[in-house]
This record gives C-alpha cells, sequence and structure tokens, in this order.
C-alpha cells in the first residue's frame, strides 16, 4: 500500500512540473502574441489554457483520491495538500494568459495599442515568463535555490511605467483601461508564480506559508 501511495506521489509531482512548463509556455505565448498582434500565438495560448486546466481538474481529483483512499502521514499529506494549491496556482496563471490573448484576438489584424504601449506590455510579459519559469524550476526540484523577492517590486515599477507611457498615449479612457488591465494579467502571474514558490519553500522546509500565499 505505502508503495502504491509513494508512486502516486511521484506521478503526481511529474503531473505537476508538465503544468508547471506548460503555464510558462502560456506566458511566453502570449507575450510574443502581443508583440507581433500574432493570431496564431493567441491560439496557442487559449490551446495551452484549456491544457492547463484539464490538467488541473485531473490533478485536483487524484489528490481527493489519495486523500480519501489512504492514510498519509505527516510529510505525505503536506505533499498532496501543497500540490493541489500548487496546481491550482497554475491553473489561473493559465487563465490569465487566456484572458490576456482575448485582447490580441477581439484587435487583430491590428496591434492592441501603438507602439510604446506595446513595448512595455511585452516587458511586463517578459518578467512574468521568467517569473513562472523559475517557478517551473522549484516545481521540477522540489527547492528554491533563489530569493525571488525582487520580482514583485519589478513588476510594480513596470506597471508605474505602463501608467505613465498610457497618460501619454493618444489613447481614449476605455482602451487606456483596457491596456492597464492586460498588464495587470502579467503582474497577476507574477503573484501566482510567487505563491508556488512560497508553497514549494514550503514543502521542503515544513515551515508554513503565510495566508496571503493560499488567496486568489
Amino acid at each position: 500500500m505505502r508503495t502504491q501511495f509513494t508512486l502516486e506521489l511521484v506521478s503526481l509531482a511529474g503531473d505537476l512540473t508538465e503544468m508547471s512548463r506548460v503555464a510558462r509556455d502560456a506566458t511566453e505565448r502570449v507575450t510574443a502574441a502581443i508583440a507581433g498582434a500574432d493570431l496564431t500565438a493567441t491560439y496557442e495560448v487559449f490551446a495551452l489554457d484549456e491544457r492547463l486546466q484539464l490538467m488541473f481538474a485531473a490533478c485536483e481529483s487524484r489528490t481527493m483520491a489519495l486523500l480519501a483512499l489512504q492514510a498519509p502521514v505527516a510529510r505525505d499529506l503536506r505533499h498532496v495538500v501543497t500540490a493541489i494549491q500548487v496546481a491550482g496556482e497554475l491553473s489561473r496563471i493559465g487563465r490569465r494568459t487566456e484572458t490576456a490573448g482575448q485582447y490580441v484576438y477581439r484587435a487583430h489584424p491590428e496591434p492592441v495599442a501603438p507602439a510604446p504601449v506595446i513595448a512595455e506590455l511585452v516587458a511586463m510579459g517578459t518578467l512574468a515568463t521568467d517569473c513562472v519559469g523559475r517557478a517551473t524550476t522549484a516545481v521540477a526540484t522540489g527547492r528554491i535555490d533563489t530569493d525571488d523577492d525582487g520580482d514583485a517590486a519589478a513588476m510594480d515599477a513596470r506597471c508605474a511605467r505602463l501608467r505613465t507611457v498610457l497618460a501619454d498615449s493618444a489613447l481614449g479612457p476605455a482602451a487606456a483601461i483596457d491596456m492597464a488591465l492586460l498588464g495587470s494579467q502579467f503582474q497577476r502571474c507574477v503573484d501566482h508564480a510567487a505563491r508556488i514558490t512560497r508553497l514549494i519553500r514550503f514543502l521542503d522546509t515544513g515551515i508554513p506559508t503565510d495566508s496571503g500565499a493560499l488567496l486568489d
């Protein structure tokens, strides 16, 4: 029984690693879609998000079955509970990228915004992709090798820069608000990635994460 449970945990860890890679790809592809008004990349984002949601549902079912049918000890229970929380954050990253892709889809064949605004959005998307990539490494290795506390501050600075560029642009108020909301999708991706790294730290050390890490 314990051998089967251990195998299930290993399989679950593999699923989370794959989900992480898909989330990272979705963040990268939506950034490319914005940069090039690329409808093909946008469709790829939609497909990646759909895949993430299916994987999340499967992961949720597996973790619930493990909790119901097995009798995990403390560390094993920590693995199972952390896994479903990490999967939830990855699912939310997929939703953020899908929402961002909708802006590209609606604007096509035109770009979503003037070039200076797009440049800022792409910078935000690149930062978000890097953050999700580091979270992917954390999920795959089960360890946190770097301190990413500066990511939130870097994204806050990018958001401030985006607001400045939007204020200086010729966009009307409604369009400027839309672009600010688009940028906020990348900001939230960074938030989700940070929560994932905190959860992996908890899994590795057993030190509880702050409650804010578990909120959407």
